[in-house]
């Protein structure tokens, strides 16, 4: 590879173009050309053109004072874009209202103006503004900031708030910006020294709203109304400006209490979501006006490697490594009553790189083909070519590790000048990719790499603020980042964005595309695909991504394992009544009697009572409860923090833990303390965890009889358990030793969907008793691979459990389970639309042209069973038995009727 000699020193600083700077297209040939020396055989499978856009613009409404007017003219906004305005009309009119429109669109304007327009016009009135990460909260804080407004002293309240500011804060500021994990912890157990705060709240915003899905937004969505109903307690003097909404209403003010304005990518049903999360009537504004500059947007995909061939030496994890736990146990503890996680704001927070989301708390893919045999077995190969050592499959093609690739095209982006960011999904394959890009350009124009860096969760605070305004200020050109970076910080200046692998959704997909081009300029989005069924699907069905609209928002506010926990939140802020339980909505009622019966609550004439003295504690993003500090031994020095639910596979004794490129080898894990111990060390191996998991059926939902087949949706019971870990060579995968762990077991309750198929029909298709298992389990594979195209998720998200004859069932089973306490909605996707899922995956192995099997079709990165045994032919007769069957019957019924 062959980079410029020089790129200029303020290559990328907004507002500079360095001569020769490629655009989009002509940047996209630039690295077609150069990639594997221009051979015939194209990476790039795809491309869209997305055109420019011009924008709609409209007056002022008469209510923005003129102070407010010309702070913003002040900021470069002259003149508010349409949809801007009448989301901002809504909100000051009193009626909650989302603006679900493109990255970049402008979202902030449709909240700041109603919020800061009465602000200033009402000296008492506060806001409070709820972003997913510190991340955005701290750029919306620099947004407000900025305009230097008499009076509204914005101030950001979360776990990096020194405790000295915090008094100041609840006395003195009326822009509060947080985010719904220090509202749950902090801010509304502490509601009487909020009062005067609450008393006078007129709006709450609710950023990026579409990353409240699953377990975690139902969460949220409950500490939304537990705020509704702790404002209610404190009723002021009324919110109001002369000629709105008469003598008892104004702007920001409901009989109900504040206004929520909720911003959100676009999404399936922004509405629904909407009033979901906040159990209130929502209007939505969906129509995009604003300016949008062309995209080039590229699917590719990275070159079939010869059989022998590797990427060669690499740093440590080149071989794709696993999102957080990916596809082991990174299961949290349930968030029940007297779970023992930490209810410390400071220590409860979230990290700017959680992706907005639930951590990706998933257990993995269950893996065995037979209970029996749940033997510790990784799948995780260390090297880049990920074919497990005597499955069989040692003729399979393999291709080029997605982080080599992409760590590659920011090397070429970064020298031709291209401010760009590379999305990928783990914090360790951040790191790689940012170690690996450094070292390519330093050797071709020393020192060049330092303007590469990774950004990802578990950074200290002062570390994540000194990388943003690097980038911000073209110090940076390159930044691997994991998805915290996708949500709305207003990184102008990006004119290329790579992405490491399909993010999951395809709204994550837009937003990450999105983030480059925002000053209207071209842009250039990558997506290189990752060596699996559903990316290599994608890349060769790019209709699945350009032809269809993003997804809707999954949230259950009724999963009776987040409803329980957050109702005792709520008496433990104040008894509950029954006026409240119609608040919290359904199942609420049923909820409270089985708290009373359980000993949690106490029911008197006035309400129910929290009966304990400390207060519940309750994870919202089932990381496990408060995060595990990593600690140089030497020095006692604070490295970042790793969530308790990763920690058993990041952090494990003798685990090899990476840190802006530098690496470290762990002395000690002490899950009591919170606390892992750790000594800088550059092995010549990498560490590889191994796990053991068992699946239990506890109810049957809904099933449908298809006669040899039956197809279920149900809960069921999960556990795995961290029992070993591999060291690896480097350079070539060789398994130099596996050493135990004593760690503890994990264990999830949750919701799945699973088919059974009696032998008779396998044999009649031709499947043989001894291809039965590993045709299940590669059905398995491919089944969990695909499910993110009929479902909000991603293959973390969720696991499975193959088998050729399961003791709950007594047939030949395959379970795919949301990898959360109590489910998080994708399980029941799946049930309700198995034809569509299960067709798909049919044809992914079909199609695929390999012969045995490849991690292209059905072998998984995420296998704890060494992707063996898998049958690619026989998973094709045992889908086309299961769909042949499934098209002759009537729907799905509930169970028992």
């Amino acid at each position: 590879m062959t980079f410029p000699a020089t790129v200029s020193a303020g290559a990328g600083a907004e507002g500079s173009r360095p001569t020769g700077r490629p655009g989009a297209g002509e940047l996209l040939d630039l690295l077609r050309a150069r990639t594997h020396g221009g051979a015939a055989g194209t990476p790039v499978t795809h491309v869209e053109r997305v055109p420019a856009r011009p924008g709609t613009v409209a007056d002022w409404p008469e209510w923005v004072p003129a102070e407010l007017r010309a702070a913003l003219a002040g900021q470069g906004v002259v003149a508010p874009w349409r949809h801007q305005a009448e989301a901002a009309g809504h909100a000051y009119a009193g009626r909650h209202v989302v603006v679900a429109t493109g990255t970049a669109s402008g979202k902030s304007l449709a909240y700041q103006l109603p919020a800061l327009a009465t602000l200033l016009a009402d000296p008492r009135a506060t806001a409070l503004y709820l972003a997913p990460t510190k991340a955005l909260a701290a750029d919306q804080l620099r947004s407000v900031a900025t305009l230097d407004l008499d009076g509204v002293r914005p101030a950001c309240y979360d776990g990096d708030t020194p405790r000295a500011e915090r008094d100041w804060i609840r006395a003195h500021s009326r822009f509060v910006l947080t985010n719904p994990d220090m509202l749950h912890h902090g801010i509304l157990p502490g509601h009487a020294k909020w009062s005067a705060f609450l008393r006078r709240l007129a709006f709450v915003v609710v950023d990026e709203c579409h990353t409240y899905r699953g377990v975690f937004g139902s969460h949220v969505a409950h500490v939304l109304r537990r705020l509704r109903r702790q404002a209610a307690r404190y009723p002021g003097t009324p919110r109001s400006v002369p000629g709105q909404r008469g003598a008892t209403g104004g702007p920001g003010s409901t009989p109900d209490g504040p206004v929520f304005v909720l911003a959100s990518a676009t999404s399936g049903d922004p509405a629904a979501a909407a009033e979901r999360l906040t159990g209130l009537p929502v209007t939505a504004v969906t129509e995009d006006t604003a300016p949008r500059g062309g995209l080039t947007f590229a699917l590719w995909e990275p070159p079939l490697l010869p059989p022998s061939q590797s990427d060669g030496p690499t740093p440590a994890a080149l071989a794709e490594p696993l999102p957080a736990g990916a596809g082991l146990d990174a299961t949290p503890a349930r968030p029940m009553l007297g779970d023992g996680l930490d209810a410390t704001p400071a220590r409860s927070t979230p990290s700017d790189g959680l992706d907005a989301a639930p951590a990706r708390s998933m257990l993995g893919d269950g893996l065995d083909a037979t209970p029996a045999r749940l033997t510790p077995s990784d799948g995780l190969d260390a090297a880049p070519v990920r074919l497990a050592r005597g499955d069989g499959l040692d003729a399979a093609p393999v291709r080029r590790s997605a982080l080599r690739e992409t760590a590659d095209l920011l090397s070429d982006t970064v020298a031709a000048g291209v401010r760009t960011l590379a999305f990928v999904r783990s914090r360790r394959g951040a790191e790689v990719i940012a170690t690996t890009a450094r070292r390519s350009l330093d050797e071709a124009v020393p020192g060049l790499g330092a303007r590469v860096a990774a950004y990802r969760s578990g950074y200290l605070r002062e570390e994540r603020r000194s990388l943003e305004q690097a980038l911000l200020g073209g110090d940076l050109l390159g930044l691997a980042s994991t998805s915290a970076l996708e949500l709305g910080v207003d990184l102008v200046g990006l004119d290329a964005v790579l992405i490491c692998g399909y993010p999951g959704t395809r709204a994550s997909l837009w937003q990450q595309a999105g983030r480059a081009g925002r000053s209207g300029r071209e842009a250039l989005a990558v997506l290189v695909a990752r060596d699996d069924p559903l990316d290599t699907y994608l890349v060769h069905h790019p209709a699945a991504l350009f032809g269809r609209p993003v997804e809707a928002t999954v949230l259950d506010p009724a999963n009776p394992y987040v409803l329980g926990p957050q109702l005792c939140c709520a008496a433990a802020e104040s008894p509950l009544t029954p006026a409240d339980l119609e608040l919290f909505g359904e199942g609420a009622k049923e909820a409270v009697e089985a708290l009373v019966a359980a000993g949690a609550l106490r029911h008197r004439p006035t309400g129910w009572y929290w009966r304990h003295s400390g207060r519940p504690e309750v994870d919202l993003r089932g990381t496990g409860g408060a995060p595990v500090d990593v600690v140089e031994s030497s020095t006692g020095r604070l490295l970042g923090t790793v969530d308790p639910a990763s920690s058993h596979f990041q952090v494990h004794p003798g685990a090899v833990y990476l840190h802006q490129g530098v690496s470290y080898v762990v002395d000690a894990l002490d899950l009591d303390d919170g606390c892992a111990l750790v000594h800088a060390e550059e092995p010549d191996w990498s560490t590889h965890p191994r796990d053991v998991t068992s699946l239990s059926v506890v109810s049957v939902r809904s099933y449908l009889d298809a006669g040899p087949v039956g197809m279920f949706l149900g809960e069921v019971d999960v556990t795995s358990q961290v029992v070993s870990y591999q060291r690896r060579r480097l350079a070539s995968g060789e398994v130099l030793a596996t050493l135990p762990l004593d760690l503890p077991a994990r264990e999830l309750r949750t919701v799945a969907v699973w088919f059974t198929v009696s032998p008779e029909s396998l044999a009649a298709a031709g499947v043989e008793a001894a291809e039965m298992p590993g045709a299940l389990h590669a059905a398995e594979h491919a089944a969990i691979g695909l499910l993110p195209l009929v479902a909000t998720c991603d293959r973390w998200d969720i696991g499975g459990l193959s088998t050729a004859n399961h003791p709950d069932t007594e047939a030949p089973t395959v379970f795919v389970y949301d990898g959360h306490p109590g489910g998080a909605g994708f399980a029941e996707r799946a049930y309700r639309a198995a034809s569509e899922w299960l067709s798909a995956t049919r044809d992914a192995i079909a199609e695929c042209g390999c012969e045995a099997g490849c991690p292209s079709c059905v072998q998984s990165p995420k296998c704890g069973n060494g992707n063996y045994p898998l049958a690619k032919p026989e998973a094709v007769r045992v889908l086309d038995v299961v769909l042949d069957n499934l098209a002759r019957v009537a729907p799905a019924q509930p169970a028992g009727t």
